[in-house]
């Protein structure tokens, strides 16, 4: 029984290990995409905004639900967008069930006021949440194109400028722009928050775009051709990340998706842990159920290359990806006992050491997407290997949080859209202190991060009588992570 346990762990681990080696190949590939790219912009067919005849139509869309720390902040923003006002449309798609809805009225009619084009569209229920805000704003929107922005989103005044012109090439359905981050110095949590999403929107959106994989509209800060919308069966709310679910299905209708690198859109980061917790859950979950959705569409699809269909299921896997990593830190003690009590499977760690090569290979391509935005002096590179490691710590300390999202997403399980609070913080001395909406619930799962962090502190305790010392960075790295996602849970609290 013992040795049939034994084998079992190793097999688990093993697989895990393996998993994650594939992804960080699948990454590694990404970056010599990205290295080898060569911006092609200015070779694109675009729109010649000076000709009134080629200015297309233009419907901008704002998903709103409770958001009263920065609602006036984005419609303030939004107004100043420069675009001909005979082709520019505004719908404040408006779920919001509190008192925000008062100002929010106020302060659409002072615009209506001005002349500008900006509707505020209600619903009596919030069916399809996002989704069905969204599809419901398209029955009457007048745009050809359709922009959306989250409620803390601040594109710059000439965003239409540079996104709608790309259009002009007829098999164009989504332009997508890269978030920029507006408070992300503000603490350690908005530090790897921005780290592990400017990763995702250079290394990621800039390797498969590239080669002409698959990539995603990520809910905001892009712009949707309405036909292309259409065609592909428009907005559907059956998974958390209704984002990926359209991109996917509209890309497999043969849409091409345009990404724009050098354009920024400023957006603000979860401030307090519960925010972050509740935005990496609808993101994970979302992220397994599209893969339950898509995943025999991309693998059967007669359209599209192998590459791309490897590149596609990589993708739809990522958020599965913590699952895998936490299989692993579990593990990882088991693993540590049996190594020192059986000599003969020494070949087996031996073997499953050769996947060090995965965080290796990961710091190599977070270094590339990091310099790309923040420079490459050497102190930049200090800076950088502190940030890797801190990252790498807390999104180890997530790792449970979002086993539990994936393993929802996989089986199915229906949960409830739940927005992030917004704080309209924009530098260090702003609070959150007092937001209504955050939550006043503790997370169940922080009593099995509490546990999990001594489960780590006893095997870093371990290496100490086995004088076996190699997974103790690894335990040390897992103890302070799920230290930190505990004890930030629990003072955000107060």
């Amino acid at each position: 029984m013992e040795i049939a346990i034994t084998y079992i762990i190793i097999g688990i681990y093993s697989l895990a290990l393996l998993l994650i080696f594939f992804y960080s190949l699948a990454q590694l590939n990404l970056l010599v995409n990205y290295l080898g790219y060569r911006r092609r912009n200015k070779e694109a067919p675009k729109y010649n905004l000076l000709d009134a005849k080629e200015v297309p139509y233009v419907t901008i869309q704002l998903p709103i639900y409770n958001e009263e720390y920065v609602v006036e902040r984005l419609l303030e923003n939004i107004a100043k967008i420069e675009y001909p006002s005979n082709k520019l449309e505004i719908q404040v798609l408006d779920d919001s069930t509190d008192d925000s809805v008062i100002e929010t009225e106020r302060q659409i009619k002072a615009l209506q006021e001005t002349g500008l084009d900006i509707q505020h569209i209600r619903r009596t229920n919030r069916q399809g949440y996002k989704a069905g805000a969204l599809k419901e704003g398209l029955t009457s929107a007048k745009g050809d194109f359709i922009a959306i922005f989250d409620a803390d989103f601040l594109p710059d005044s000439d965003w239409l400028k540079k996104t709608v012109i790309y259009f002009k090439d007829e098999e164009i359905g989504v332009v997508q722009t890269r978030w920029g981050h507006i408070n992300r110095d503000y603490s350690v949590l908005t530090r790897i928050q921005a780290f592990a999403l400017d990763a995702h929107f250079t290394l990621e959106q800039v390797g498969r775009n590239a080669k002409g994989h698959f990539i995603n509209f990520n809910g905001t800060a892009g712009i949707w051709r309405k036909t292309c919308i259409i065609d592909a069966g428009n907005w559907e709310g059956d998974t958390l990340t209704e984002d990926l679910d359209l991109s996917y299905r509209a890309q497999l209708k043969n849409w091409k998706f345009k990404y724009l690198e050098d354009v920024e859109t400023p957006a603000e980061l979860p401030v307090v842990i519960s925010a972050a917790r509740s935005q990496q859950f609808r993101w994970n979950k979302g992220g397994a159920e599209n893969f339950r959705k898509s995943v025999v569409s991309v693998v059967t699809a007669k359209n599209i290359s192998f590459k791309t269909k490897f590149h596609g299921v990589m993708h739809l896997l990522n958020s599965s990806m913590f699952l895998c990593v936490f299989l692993v830190a579990l593990l990882s003690i088991p693993m540590l006992y049996i190594k020192n009590r059986n000599e003969s499977l020494g070949w087996v760690f031996e073997v499953t050491s050769f996947f060090i090569l995965s965080t290796v290979i990961l710091f190599v391509c977070y270094w590339f997407t990091f310099k790309s935005i923040q420079g490459s002096s050497f102190s930049k590179f200090i800076d950088y290997v502190r940030l890797f490691f801190t990252f790498f710590s807390v999104a180890l300390g997530f790792s449970l949080h979002n086993t539990l999202a994936v393993l929802e997403g996989h089986r199915g399980k229906r949960s409830e859209f739940v927005r992030t609070p917004k704080f309209n913080i924009n530098n260090i001395s702003d609070s959150w202190k007092g937001n209504k909406y955050l939550t006043k619930k503790l997370s169940p799962n922080m009593i099995l991060e509490f546990g999990l962090m001594l489960y780590f502190l006893f095997g870093m305790y371990s290496a100490i009588p086995l004088n076996d010392f190699g997974l103790f960075p690894f335990h040390f790295m897992l103890f302070l992570g799920f230290g930190y996602v505990f004890f930030n849970s629990l003072t955000a609290k107060v």
